[in-house]
This record gives C-alpha cells, sequence and structure tokens, in this order.
C-alpha cells in the first residue's frame, strides 16, 4: 500500500511567479500569496422523465487574489492608465511551486489574460509592521506548462 510522506508535499514558500507584460518577465519577488480559481458556470436543465435538476457545463470564469508586499506601484500604474487614459492592461502571471524536497518535482501554471480588478492607491497604517496589499484579478485562459509528477 503506498502513502503520502511529509517529505513529499510542497512547500508554499519554494516556488517562484512572474508577471508577463509587453514581452517581459518580471519576477514577483514581492508576492506574498497568490492563488486562482476557476469557476465552471452551469445551466439548469428539466427533462421529461426525471423529477429532478440535471446540470450541464456552460461556460466558466477565472479569477485571483494575490498579496503582495507594498512595496511596487507597477498595478497602481497600471490602474492608473485605465483611469487616465482608458487604455486597460491584460497579462499573463506565470507560478511556479518548486519545492527540491517533494519527490512530486515542480508545476508551472501560466494564467492567461489577466486583468486586474481592484488596486489600493495609497496606504498607510501605523498598526503594521510591514505593508502589504492585496490585489484581485480575472482571467480568461490557462495552462500548466509543468505538471507535478506522479509517484
Amino acid at each position: 500500500m503506498s502513502y503520502l510522506t511529509a517529505e513529499n508535499l510542497v512547500s508554499g514558500q519554494e516556488g517562484r511567479a512572474y508577471v508577463k507584460l509587453d514581452g517581459q518577465n518580471r519576477e514577483l519577488l514581492y508576492l506574498k500569496n497568490v492563488t486562482a480559481t476557476v469557476t465552471k458556470h452551469k445551466q439548469s436543465v428539466r427533462t421529461l422523465g426525471r423529477r429532478g435538476d440535471q446540470f450541464k457545463s456552460a461556460g466558466f470564469s477565472g479569477s485571483g487574489k494575490m498579496t503582495v508586499y507594498y512595496v511596487t506601484s507597477l498595478f497602481r500604474q497600471l490602474m492608473l492608465e485605465y483611469m487616465k487614459n482608458g487604455v486597460d492592461t491584460y497579462f499573463d502571471i506565470v507560478v511556479i511551486n518548486e519545492d527540491p524536497q517533494s519527490g512530486f518535482g515542480s508545476q508551472s501554471v501560466v494564467l492567461k489574460n489577466c486583468n486586474l480588478d481592484k488596486v489600493v492607491l495609497a496606504k498607510l497604517d501605523v498598526a503594521e509592521d510591514f505593508l502589504d496589499e492585496e490585489l484581485s484579478f480575472t482571467f480568461d485562459d490557462a495552462e500548466i506548462l509543468q505538471p507535478f509528477t506522479e509517484s
């Protein structure tokens, strides 16, 4: 019988993330966490001979959020470009899980056509030792560039 061992768990600190913007990869050195979720949209279907609802998938939406240390103006600049000039920016985010201790190897996922929903424009907080900010975004496609290996 096989079982998962603790040393094979993937550490949340072991990895990297990049923003692909204007043909350049910008490493997100200031990233604290990122989560991207895909939600399927389902339609309820009623048919003869069945009393209960059935469901058929009819699309999806991708959304995410990331928390970063408050040390970059990149996302504020992108939002201001939209506010001032109506120019909306789309970018890709590449997330790499890479724990050298795990026997499952690494995984690389690209979130495509990300678009910011909400950005902190300015922040002060006397109760915080280090400032951070949460950014929400949507995306409309994704790809697993490198999957974990199955042991």
